[in-house]
Order: structure tokens, then sequence, then C-alpha cells
């Protein structure tokens, strides 16, 4: 007796970003079961800059990027010309108020620059302070020498947000706190300021591995269900895990102990693992810190495939 595979079938469909050479979405099955829909785009990977030399990486990272680190123009281009990143993710961190507290002139400067630095797409986020990046968005939302996708709206300010990415023809990044009413909501108010809903990027907030990964799995995954399953079209937009900040400040990530093994590999490990696990949740774009992590989720990615 011939064997019959089972297949679901799904009536919704994720919306498509295209913006340069990022292309997402589309699929209208859940991740790398192209036996029963559409996986349009395979999953792309953004290397992180900052601002700032950034004081809490460890060696493992620092070392890759070494002096490069100093000009965040200089960073950007390496990511994209050496280390082949499919786009360039800016975060500016030195405006923190906790931290350097840099203004907003100075910010939109590095933007700027970076911007027209970079022939790949800029992903561009704030210090995750929510008043501090309602002050540098619109600025810095101007400087983008061209479309890009910008973040983190929160509920806080997301209008602000909207108003920016709209004026300015960006892509948005919503943030919401590993719950999926709370995501859905955030979607519905951006719908409802005016802002469409095919230029959302959904962040339902991101873990590392071994440190609530598998709640988050769960939320990414519920997220997919109702967009494909329930065809909700106010969850049919594509995700992404912004993942290095989680992955490398795990301890597993970077602690010195002879008995874990080698640490630098033990890091890169941490990260590609976390977001492979983060691609068949569903995650349609990752922001990652490593090479070598992201050449290991791309590995990854061909095989399944």
């Amino acid at each position: 007796m011939p064997f019959t595979l089972p297949k679901e079938t799904y009536s919704g469909k994720i919306n498509e970003v295209k913006i340069g050479s990022i292309d997402i979405g589309g699929e209208n099955t859940l991740p790398f079961l192209s036996f029963e829909g559409t996986v349009a785009k395979k999953p792309i990977v953004a290397l992180e800059v900052q601002d700032v030399v950034p004081q809490d990486w460890p060696e493992a990272l620092t070392k890759i990027y070494g002096k490069v680190m100093k000009d965040p123009v200089v960073w950007a281009k390496f990511c994209e010309t050496e280390l082949k990143a499919d786009a360039i993710c800016l975060r500016l961190a030195g405006t923190h108020p906790d931290k350097e507290n840099r203004s907003v002139k100075e910010a939109a400067d590095v933007v700027a620059k970076v911007s027209s630095s970079i022939s790949v797409p800029l992903i561009l986020l704030g210090c995750n302070h929510a008043e501090k990046d309602t002050e540098l968005i619109n600025p810095c939302a101007s400087a983008c020498a061209k479309p890009s996708i910008i973040g983190k709206a929160q509920e806080k300010n997301f209008k602000t947000f909207a108003a920016a990415a709209q004026a300015f023809n960006h892509y948005l990044i919503a943030l919401s706190d590993l719950d999926i009413n709370l995501a859905k909501q955030l979607n519905i108010l951006l719908s409802q300021s005016g802002f469409p809903k095919e230029k959302i990027i959904m962040d339902t907030m991101s873990s590392a591995l071994g440190y609530g990964l598998e709640y988050t799995y769960s939320v990414i995954e519920r997220c997919k269900l109702a967009a494909l399953h329930q065809n909700d079209n106010m969850m049919q937009m594509p995700i992404v895990n912004d993942i290095g900040p989680e992955a490398w400040k795990a301890k597993e990530a970077k602690a010195d102990i002879a008995e874990w093994g080698d640490t630098e590999k033990r890091g890169i490990l941490w990260e590609a693992v976390t977001g492979i696990t983060f691609l068949t949740a569903g995650g349609n774009f990752l922001i990652m810190r490593h090479p070598e992590a992201m050449k290991l989720v791309k590995q990854t990615v061909n095989q399944m495939i």
C-alpha cells in the first residue's frame, strides 16, 4: 500500500517585504515545509554595527572586528564587502542616556554616513530607551540615504515611529513583549494610525538558547499559525529576530571555563543554534553579531531547503 504524505493546507499568506536586496516573506506554509505550500524566500541575516565601540562584547567578537569598530562607516563596509552580510543593522547604542548619551545630531550624522556608504539595505535601530528613541527617530529616518527598515516602534512611541517611516518611505519594526495579543494589538494600532500593514515587520522579542528560547519559540509559532491557519491579516507580517545581544550576553557564550570547552567555538554555536531555532519557529530574518555564526545559519538553511 503506497504511503501518502499527510499535508496541512493554509488559507493565509505572509506579506512580502522587498527593499533593495532584501526580499522576505511571501510564504503560505510553515517554515521549510515546501511540500505543503510555497516557501517563497530564504531567510536573510544582517550583521550588527554600533555607533560606538561596544564595551560589553567578548573577545570572540572584538578580535573579528578589531580596529574597524572605531568607525561605524568602516565597520559597516567591512561587514558588507568582507563578511558578505545580507544587510547592515546600525544600532545607535551610544545615544542611550545611561551610556554616552550622544545627541540627536551626532546620531543623524552617523546614520547619513553609514547609509550612503553601503549598497546593501540598512536596518536602523535606536538604543531601546523609548523616550530617547522618540527624539531620535525623525531626524535619523530623514538622514537615511535610501528607503530602510527602522525600529523599534513600541506602544509608547508607535505614532512617532509610524509618522517617520511614512514620511521617509521606510519599513517599520514593531516590538512587543513576548505576547501574541500584544503583537497583534500593536499592529492594529499602527494600521489605525495610517501606516500600511504591508510595511510592518514584527519583533516579538528574542531570547537565547537556555534563556527562555522555548517560550519565545512558542510565541513566534503561534503568530505564524494565526497568520496562516486563521488567515488573520493583522498577524501576516514577517518576523525579525534580534538575537545578537541575547546570545552574547549568555554566560555560556562567553565564560572562560575550561570544562565547558573552547570559549569562542561555544559562543559561535550559542548564537547559531539560537538563530536556527527561531528560523524553524517562523522567523524571516535575523540580526546577528558573529560572521561564523551567520555562516552556520546560512549553511543550515541551504541544507533544509
